[in-house]
This record gives structure tokens, C-alpha cells and sequence, in this order.
């Protein structure tokens, strides 16, 4: 095989459509697009239009409901928390609050509170402030021998609160 003997596989290379270029193309005057009207000019794309066939997002039946208030909590397991603890970054003998996580670098930010689940191993005793917990995970920290004191989230402690007449 020579340099100038080189192809590419049949029908690997195909030419694109050159429309808008004379009757002779068959795709000329209009380029195939018909005659006015939207669809007919740049820049259109119709999202989820079907010819005017029902289009599936009407043809499927609602489902759920998203509530337009929930709490929105920053999610911490046990696990990570005993990394935290033996890379030196949290202390395990002063109070760990959802403060301290976010200076750690356990969370990024609290959003509603901070609530932490049972995922990994607690092998620390620590003495945790937070919003939230799952009995699993206020279980296997009375287990290291430390204490879990759940908070109510800022948002539901403030509508809580009769306003000032």
C-alpha cells in the first residue's frame, strides 16, 4: 500500500446536504422547509412539538407533587466524620456544632441544618449539635460513648413564631 492508495472505509465520509442551491439539488428556493410561517425561519426550534400530533408530555399522566416550602438539609454520615476526626481537622473533644463542620470543611454550607445519618463507622466520642438525625445514627453515637442532641431547624423554629400584632 501506497500513500496516494489511502480511503477511508465505504460510506464512512458522507457529504453534508447543501440546500438552498438550485432547483437541479432538489432541495432548492425553500431548501425544503415549505413556504412562511415560523418553521420557515432561523433560529426556530419547537421543543416537544409533535406535527400537531399530542405531544407525550400531555399524553402521560401527571405525577407527583414537589412542596413548594420543604426543608432542604446539608446531609453528614458517621463515617465521614470519623475521617474528619483522625485527619485532625475536627476536634473530638470540644462541642462539634453545624459551625464547626462548615469551618472543617465537613459541609459546605448548613442550607436549613445539618443532619446526620449512619453510614460508616463512629469509633469517636463525640458530643454533636445538629438539626437532624436518624435514630440509626443517634445510636451509633451513644454506642462510641459520645452524645447527639438534635435542634429544630432554624426555618420551623421561626414559623413557630406568632407575628408582632
Amino acid at each position: 500500500m501506497k500513500l496516494h492508495e489511502l480511503r477511508d472505509n465505504p460510506g464512512a465520509n458522507r457529504k453534508k446536504k447543501r440546500v438552498a442551491r438550485g432547483p437541479g439539488s432538489g432541495k432548492g428556493k425553500t431548501a425544503g422547509r415549505g413556504i412562511k410561517g415560523q418553521t420557515s425561519r432561523s433560529g426556530v426550534a419547537l421543543n416537544g412539538y409533535e406535527g400537531g400530533q399530542m405531544p407525550l408530555y400531555r399524553r402521560l399522566p401527571k405525577r407527583g407533587f414537589s412542596k413548594p416550602n420543604r426543608l432542604e438539609f446539608a446531609v453528614v454520615n458517621l463515617g465521614q466524620l470519623q475521617a474528619f476526626v483522625d485527619a485532625g481537622k475536627l476536634d473530638a473533644k470540644a462541642d462539634v456544632t453545624e459551625d464547626a463542620l462548615v469551618a472543617a470543611g465537613v459541609i459546605r454550607r448548613k442550607l436549613d441544618g445539618v443532619r446526620v445519618l449512619a453510614k460508616g463507622e463512629l469509633k469517636a466520642a463525640l458530643n454533636l449539635t445538629v438539626a437532624g438525625a436518624s435514630k440509626a445514627a443517634v445510636e451509633a453515637v451513644e454506642k462510641a460513648g459520645g452524645k447527639l442532641t438534635v435542634t429544630r431547624p432554624a426555618k420551623e423554629a421561626e414559623a413557630d413564631v406568632p407575628a408582632a400584632e
